[in-house]
């Protein structure tokens, strides 16, 4: 067995895709909303991964009131947040996590309500530290999120394990110093330049006083 060790004091996860299963949910949300407004569906899906929804409408559909459609795609998250799964391995891991005393945090593009129900709705409870699109100014692959969530739970950013799945949540994690595990299935793994690659955290273990290992 090939063991590859990630050192950190503190765990970052993205959310949508490393911790809930919701990425089949908003890709059906968005295509519904694209097909509404004779978008591309395919080429809203795809400007979408890790960005916020702002970001997303801004980009898609200029011409459109922004805050009133981000309004109603994160009503329709919130109602459906209750029927989205865990990701194989994340409650544990997280679970382990605490028992090692090793911090994590949430930093995720969606909305802080959305995340809420969504991390409720599996078990997770809200974090110590959830960074959302409310709680800054410009999202990933700006590292801008990381960095809040490093500070808040009081790490440098370079003694900290990002987690993510998509291109522009790695490429975030990356400008803000921290060592990157990526998620595969999102994308392919040639998308995701991280330091290391699983696909599932189910492979992920806790290593009190050192960090993580991936078990492969």
């Amino acid at each position: 067995m090939f063991v590859q060790g990630l050192p950190c004091h503190a765990v970052l996860f993205d959310m949508d895709g490393v911790l809930v299963d919701s990425l089949p949910q908003i890709v059906a949300h968005l295509r519904s909303w694209a097909h509404t407004h004779g978008l591309d569906p395919d080429a809203v899906v795809a400007l979408s991964h890790g960005r916020t929804d702002h970001d997303v409408v801004r980009l898609a559909a200029p011409h459109l009131d922004t805050r009133a459609e981000v309004a109603l795609l994160q009503d329709e998250e919130v109602r459906a947040a209750r029927d989205i799964p865990a990701k194989p391995g994340a409650r544990e891991l997280v679970a382990a996590l605490d028992r090692a005393g090793i911090p994590w945090a949430v930093v995720t593009s969606g909305c802080t309500r959305v995340a809420r129900a969504r991390l409720g709705a599996n078990g997770f409870g809200v974090p110590e530290v959830l960074i959302t699109s409310d709680d800054i100014t410009v999202g990933k692959p700006d590292p801008q999120g990381y960095l809040a969530a490093a500070q808040r739970l009081g790490h440098a950013p370079e003694r900290c394990l990002v987690v993510e799945d998509a291109p522009a949540g790695v490429a975030a994690g990356r400008a803000a110093g921290a060592t990157v595990l990526g998620v595969t299935g999102t994308v392919t793994p040639a998308e995701l330049p991280a330091d290391a690659l699983v696909d599932t955290l189910t492979t992920v273990r806790v290593k009190p006083g050192y960090g993580l290992e991936v078990h492969a």
